[in-house]
């Protein structure tokens, strides 16, 4: 198991804390969940153009992660609604997470006409750079969306990356745990390696441990494509070895489909809690169900709205948008009413970005 260091800085944190919170770590981890909450505000990531006008006749296509993840899967239906409102082609690349089929993906834009290709959420064109280029030749962008967090460059090659602070839902991750056991956390974490935002999020997750000298946790990588063979029994087997485990952590919510089961069948419900991160639906509802404890939301309807608005500024010559401005809420019991029952993809976080962005593509009403 891995120990926590003990070393704390209020930069860490997103808002200043005071001396006394900083003292203690279960405080300061209460002080940094409260500040993101509540409903989150709408930051325009760019000024305002003509999305009609500017995108007539071109096209994009979108290839996720893997069609087979909820959380990925709703974020390009998102899209698809959006461009039929704006008028113009957009197409998903149906695929299971093998790299392979993302090559697959490239190649049929660059033979078919696309405009674009928007790498989505974890479609790593490290695992393709020929096909990259060999679109870019084409005349095509390529184009990652929802793939890193905002510190993390670029991958090389790309025309340009929209980033998601996924560093600071680690650490609400870490403070909800810490914040809950009194800042004696026991964590077993699940992680997926090839996908780069995991590395923001561990970076986070262990910065926010770092603070809490009672705190441990173990982290064991699943790829993605194996996660319905295996993160089950990893859970359960670990639950098993080590019974002080009182938190499971699946990084990216969708894993909660074969985490949730692990900690019933290990006889666990009690004693062992589930914090995640990604607000999809179908997670959300299992806090109402009280088989998750809390996940740190992203709105999907918003991040449909802000990839495609830097896709859509690229193509029409625009500045490149590095920062999707696209908040988080932290969802527990106590606020879990807002999203809807059941929950809706766009439902608790307000509807001010719905204006906001309308406004900027200059279609608003």
């Amino acid at each position: 198991m891995l120990k926590g260091t003990g070393l704390f800085s209020a930069l860490m944190m997103a808002v200043a804390v005071p001396a006394s919170a900083q003292d203690d770590p279960a405080a300061a981890a209460r002080s940094n969940i409260e500040s993101y909450s509540g409903i989150p505000e709408f930051t325009a990531p760019g000024e305002p153009f003509d999305a009609r006008s500017c995108m007539e006749g071109k096209s994009i296509l979108t290839v996720p992660a893997s069609s087979a993840i909820p959380f990925i899967k709703t974020i390009a239906d998102q899209k698809d609604a959006l461009a039929r409102e704006l008028g113009f082609k957009h197409a998903q690349w149906e695929n299971q997470g093998n790299p392979t089929q993302w090559i697959q993906g490239m190649d049929y834009a660059a033979n078919n006409g696309f405009d674009l290709v928007s790498l989505l959420a974890g479609a790593d064109p490290r695992f393709f750079e020929p096909q990259v280029k060999t679109a870019q030749a084409a005349g095509v962008k390529v184009v990652t969306s929802h793939l890193t967090g905002l510190e993390i460059p670029a991958p090389a090659g790309v025309d340009a990356n929209t980033a998601i602070d996924y560093k600071q839902a680690g650490t609400l991750m870490a403070d909800w745990t810490i914040a809950q056991t009194d800042a004696k956390v026991n964590a077993l974490i699940i992680v997926s390696n090839e996908a780069l935002s995991t590395d923001s999020l561990v970076d986070g997750l262990t910065e926010g441990f770092a603070k809490c000298p009672d705190c441990a946790y173990e982290i064991v990588n699943v790829p993605i494509v194996d996660w319905a063979t295996r993160i089950q029994p990893t859970v359960q087997g670990k639950l098993q070895a080590n019974p002080d485990i009182n938190y499971v952590i699946p990084i990216y919510d969708s894993m909660s489909t074969f985490v949730t089961p692990a900690i019933a069948i290990s006889g666990k419900r009690d004693t062992v809690k589930v914090a995640t991160f990604n607000g999809t639906p179908f997670v959300l509802d299992l806090i109402r169900e009280g088989t998750v404890e809390m996940d740190i939301g992203e709105n999907l309807d918003w991040i449909a709205h802000a990839m495609l608005d830097a896709e859509m500024r690229l193509l029409c010559g625009l500045d490149a948008v590095t920062d999707s401005k696209v908040p988080l809420r932290v969802f527990t019991a106590d606020n879990i009413a807002d999203v809807g029952d059941p929950a809706e993809a766009s439902k608790g976080y307000g509807d001010a970005y719905v204006e906001g962005y309308r406004k900027l593509w200059k279609v608003a009403e």
